[in-house]
C-alpha cells in the first residue's frame, strides 16, 4: 500500500506518529505571536485625523479601511469552506485552526479601527459595505469570490483535477489576496508611518504582517509538500494559470490604487505602486520556483528605510525560507 499524501481524501485524526511535525512547529511558532488589539493605543492617530491630515490622505484611509474591513473575513471564509476539510494531516489543521483565530483577530482589529477612525455612523456603514458600492474594492472582492467558488462544492478531492483546483485556490489566496493585496496595503500603512503619521495604525499592522507571513509560510509549505508527493500536478499548464492569476490580480490592485491615491497623494503615485506590487507578485513567483513575470524593482526607499525589522525578516530572510522548502528536489521543473 502506497503511503498516505497530504491531499488524499479522508480526515486523518491520529497525531502520533506525526506524518507532518512542519505544520506543528508552525502552530506553535503562530502560538508564540499571540496580541490582542488591547494593546493597541489609537489615541495620538485621532489627533492625526484631525489635525494632520490632507484631503487626500483622507481619502487613502478611507479606502484603505474599506478595504480591511470586509478582506480578512473573505480569506477566513474561503479557509473554513474550501482549505480546512481537504488538508488531510491533524497537525496541518492544528495550524489552520490558529490561522482562523488570527483572521477573526484582524476582523476585531479591522473593526476597531473603522470605530476609530470613522466616527459618523453613515460613513461607518458605507465603509463596511464597501464591496457593494466602491467599484475598486469590489473588483478585488470578485477576484476572491471568484476563486473560493471555484472548488466550492468539490467535497473530496478524488481526482487530478480536483487537487489541482485546490492547488490553485491556495496559490491564489496566499500568493494573490493575502501576498499581494494585503502587502500593498501595508505599504500604505509604512508610507505614512514613514511620514510619523498614524503610530497605532502602524503597530497593529505590524502583527499582522506577522501573521500574514505565517501564513503565506503555511500555505508555500502546502504546495511544496504536495509537489513532493505529487509531482505530476505541476506542469505547463499550472504555471501559465498561476502566472495569469498574478497578472490579473496586479491589474485588480492596481486599479484600486488609482482610487486611493486619486485625490493625488504627496510622495506615492499610481505608476510606483504598479512597480512595487510586480516586484511583490515575482517575489511570490520565485517563492513558488518560477521564474520572473515583470522584473520590476521596489521603488519605494521608506520601505527600504523605515525601521520595521519585521519588513527586513521577509524580504531578506522569509523569502529565501520559503524557496528553501519549495526548491531543490521540489522545485518545478523546465516544462512547468
Amino acid at each position: 500500500m502506497s503511503a498516505a499524501r497530504l491531499l488524499d481524501p479522508g480526515f486523518e485524526l491520529t497525531l502520533r506518529p506525526m506524518r507532518y511535525p512542519i505544520f506543528y512547529d508552525m502552530y506553535r511558532d503562530a502560538i508564540r505571536n499571540t496580541w490582542t488589539v488591547e494593546e493597541i493605543d489609537f489615541g495620538i492617530d485621532i489627533n492625526d485625523l484631525q489635525d494632520k491630515l490632507t484631503p487626500a490622505d483622507r481619502h487613502l484611509i478611507e479606502r484603505l479601511v474599506a478595504f480591511f474591513a470586509t478582506g480578512d473575513s473573505i480569506v477566513a471564509n474561503n479557509l473554513v469552506l474550501n482549505l480546512y476539510q481537504h488538508v488531510n494531516a491533524p497537525e496541518a489543521r492544528m495550524y489552520l485552526s490558529r490561522q482562523l483565530y488570527e483572521e477573526a483577530l484582524h476582523v476585531q482589529f479591522y473593526l476597531t479601527l473603522l470605530d476609530a477612525y470613522v466616527p459618523d455612523m453613515e460613513r461607518r456603514a458605507a465603509a463596511f459595505a464597501a464591496v457593494g458600492n466602491i467599484p475598486s474594492i469590489r473588483s478585488k472582492a470578485d477576484f476572491c469570490f471568484r476563486w473560493i467558488d471555484s472548488i466550492q462544492q468539490v467535497r473530496r478531492l478524488e481526482t487530478r483535477d480536483d487537487r489541482r483546483a485546490f492547488l490553485l485556490n491556495l496559490i491564489c489566496f496566499a500568493c494573490c489576496i493575502e501576498g499581494l493585496f494585503f502587502f500593498a496595503a501595508f505599504a500604505y500603512v509604512w508610507f505614512l508611518r514613514s511620514r510619523g503619521l498614524l503610530p497605532g495604525l502602524a503597530a497593529g499592522t505590524n502583527w499582522v504582517f506577522r501573521d500574514e507571513s505565517g501564513h503565506m509560510a503555511f500555505a508555500l509549505e502546502v504546495i511544496g509538500t504536495v509537489r513532493r508527493e505529487e509531482p505530476g500536478l505541476f506542469d505547463g499548464a499550472m504555471e501559465r494559470e498561476v502566472r495569469t492569476m498574478l497578472r490579473e490580480a496586479v491589474e485588480v490592485e492596481a486599479a484600486f490604487a488609482h482610487d486611493v491615491l486619486s485625490g493625488g497623494v504627496n510622495g506615492l503615485s499610481p505608476r510606483e505602486m504598479r512597480e512595487y506590487l510586480q516586484y511583490v507578485a515575482d517575489l511570490r513567483l520565485a517563492a513558488l520556483g518560477l521564474q520572473p513575470e515583470f522584473g520590476s524593482r521596489n521603488p519605494f526607499a521608506f520601505l527600504e528605510l523605515q525601521d520595521v525589522q519585521e519588513l527586513t525578516n521577509f524580504f531578506e530572510r522569509r523569502v529565501s525560507a520559503y524557496q528553501v522548502g519549495i526548491n531543490g528536489e521540489v522545485a518545478f521543473d523546465d516544462a512547468f
